[in-house]
């Protein structure tokens, strides 16, 4: 994804958090609405996520070093992961608590113009953060589905604050709700109703970030398009025959590791080989830039050993066989 596309979304992001926050605190203090106060410590904790978003993009830009020298690319995973951490603590326990102890100690809404009109406010501004952060991710994501694009997207930026905005708009429905039929009743437990149920949505919302960050953490393999240009790109057919085996791993949202085993022809002299894999690596980086990181190892392909089933032939993410 275009790291740009992603800082103007949590920019945006950030932008209507700060704000809705203030105006949230604003109408819980003339108010005393438990939703109010829930949605308020939500909108704060989304801000204090995008600040972390931005810092880990910042972090990531850091030279690799003797210590590092696959670079930094994955502090963006860590940050993103800390993500669901502040929005699972934060938000979502906060929201149960809160919602528990009104529903436990009901009271009545006052002023009920503010929250009303904070949260129709809200709304509309936690709209126009969504609909940047679904432009920018449209920019991106091809044709893949809403859900593919969670699951698959290398860089973490943009799935989160799609996640988060989709859950602020959720929750502000929930406690719009919530506020309201406390108002319609006077009885102050349907508020705290509304507030248990912005607390289950945000933590679900944390687990899949959580879940999905993990993966990334642990260590995602390239895109099945990119390995399919990979391997397009390694074998040229003269010396370099055909694909052993093949590891990708994603260093970084952006940087991506390839380490393969190629068969060359047995003729070949050292030099020939050597011109073979540079020739090589030049195709793979034209066909995939983010392939920056590229192991190429030639090897005398096996035909008895291949139909005995002893090598994995060119697998995208094969076995450690070795080809001889």
């Amino acid at each position: 994804m275009s790291a740009s596309g992603g800082t103007k979304a949590i920019v945006a992001a950030l932008a209507a958090n700060l704000v809705i926050a203030v105006a949230k605190f604003a109408a819980f203090l003339f108010s005393g609405s438990s939703s109010m106060l829930a949605e308020s410590v939500h909108s704060l904790a989304d801000s204090g996520n995008q600040g972390l978003l931005l810092l880990g993009g910042k972090k990531a830009r850091r030279e690799a070093t003797p210590q590092h020298p696959f670079g930094y690319g994955r502090e963006r995973y860590i940050y993103a992961f800390l993500v669901s951490i502040v929005l699972f603590s934060v938000g979502g326990m906060f929201a149960i608590y809160e919602g528990y102890e009104k529903i436990k100690h009901p009271h009545g809404i006052e002023a009920w113009y503010w929250p009303v009109g904070v949260l129709v406010f809200a709304i509309i501004a936690e709209t126009l953060s969504f609909r940047t952060a679904i432009k920018e991710s449209n920019a991106v994501r091809g044709k893949l589905t809403w859900t593919q694009f969670v699951r698959r997207a290398k860089a973490p930026e943009l799935p989160v604050v799609l996640l988060e905005d989709l859950g602020a708009l959720v929750g502000l429905i929930l406690a719009l709700c919530g506020v309201s039929l406390a108002l319609v009743t006077g009885d102050g437990v349907w508020d705290g109703i509304g507030t248990l149920c912005i607390g289950v949505l945000l933590i679900l919302i944390a687990i899949v970030l959580a879940a999905e960050t993990k993966s990334l953490l642990l260590g995602e393999a390239a895109g099945t398009d990119d390995i399919e240009k990979i391997q397009a790109a390694t074998v040229d057919g003269v010396t370099v025959t055909r694909i052993i085996h093949m590891r990708t791993l994603h260093l970084g949202p952006e940087e991506l590791l390839v380490a393969a085993k190629i068969a060359v022809e047995q003729h070949e002299t050292a030099d020939e080989v050597a011109e073979a894999i540079n020739a090589a690596e030049e195709r793979i980086r034209a066909a995939v830039p983010i392939a920056r990181v590229i192991y190429l190892e030639p090897d005398i392909f096996n035909e008895s050993a291949a139909a005995a089933g002893s090598t994995d032939t060119a697998s995208p993410q094969g076995g450690s066989g070795s080809g001889h």
